[in-house]
C-alpha cells in the first residue's frame, strides 16, 4: 500500500481531487487531498500573510503529524512549487515526486520566475482595491476552457471550489538547498491540450536529479485533468504506488 498526498494548484480547492481519490482508494491505497490554507474549507483563512511558506508548512505538518512515509507527493499546477519545498525538508518521507501539469523550480525560484506570464496576474491585483488578492482566471473559448476544462457541466462545478489567491503565494522562493531531495525520483505528467499561448512549460531535462533518465507521460486533455479524465489519470497514478 502506498499514501497519495495530492496537492491542488492555485485557486483550486482539495475537492478538485474527488473523483480521482476513490480510484486509488479502490485500489487499495491510503489518499490524503488536502485543501491548503486559504482553498475550500480553509478559504476563510486567506489573508496578505498566506504565502508559498504557509502551503509548504500545510503539507510538511500533514505528512509529519500523520507520520506519513513512503508518499508518493502529486503537485498540481502551481502545487509543483509546494511539493518541491516540501521534499526539500522530509525527503525522506517521499517515495516520489509527481509534477501533474506542474511548475518545475529550481532553488530561489517563485512562480513568476517558472512562468513569467504570472508576473502578468501580479501586476493586475497590484492594480485592483485588494491589491494582495489574485482571482482566478478566466474562462477562454475552447479547447482552452475554464483551467483546460470545456464541458459546461464540470465547469460549473469548478467554479464552485475556486477562490482567490494570494500575491505572496507567487512570489516567495521555493528553497530547495537539501542535497537528499535530488535523490527522490520524478515523474512529469503534462496535459497537452488547450495549451493557451504564453503558458508554455519549460523542457524537462533527459536526466533526473538522480541521474536516472527523465519519467514523462502525456494526458490528451487539459490542464485540469483530474476532473476531465480521473480514470486515465489514476491509471497513471497506480503504476508509480
Amino acid at each position: 500500500m502506498s499514501t497519495y498526498l495530492l496537492v491542488h494548484g492555485a485557486w483550486h480547492s482539495g475537492q478538485c481531487w474527488e473523483r480521482v481519490v476513490p480510484l486509488l482508494v479502490a485500489a487499495g491505497h491510503r489518499v490524503v487531498a488536502p485543501s491548503l490554507t486559504g482553498h475550500g474549507d480553509k478559504a476563510h483563512l486567506l489573508s496578505p500573510e498566506v504565502g508559498l511558506d504557509t502551503h509548504v508548512d500545510d503539507v510538511v505538518r500533514l505528512i509529519t503529524e500523520e507520520d506519513l512515509t513512503e508518499v508518493v507527493l502529486v503537485g498540481h499546477s502551481y502545487a509543483g512549487l509546494v511539493i518541491s519545498s516540501a521534499a526539500n525538508q522530509v525527503p525522506d518521507r517521499i517515495a516520489r515526486l509527481v509534477y501533474l501539469d506542474a511548475m518545475v523550480p529550481e532553488d530561489g525560484e517563485s512562480a513568476a520566475d517558472v512562468l513569467p506570464v504570472t508576473q502578468v496576474l501580479i501586476d493586475l491585483a497590484a492594480t485592483s482595491d485588494i491589491a494582495w488578492r489574485v482571482p482566478p482566471l478566466p474562462e477562454m473559448p475552447p479547447p482552452s476552457g475554464l483551467f483546460g476544462i470545456t464541458d459546461p457541466a464540470d465547469a460549473a462545478w469548478l467554479r464552485t471550489m475556486l477562490s482567490d489567491q494570494s500575491v505572496r503565494c507567487l512570489q516567495q522562493p521555493v528553497r530547495l538547498d537539501n542535497p537528499a531531495v535530488n535523490a527522490i525520483p520524478r515523474t512529469h505528467i503534462h496535459c497537452v491540450v488547450g495549451e493557451p499561448e504564453g503558458l508554455a512549460r519549460r523542457p524537462v531535462p533527459a536526466l533526473q536529479p538522480n541521474g536516472t533518465p527523465a519519467q514523462v507521460w502525456e494526458l490528451a486533455t487539459g490542464h485540469d485533468c483530474m476532473i476531465t479524465m480521473p480514470v486515465e489519470l489514476a491509471e497513471l497514478l497506480l503504476k508509480l504506488g
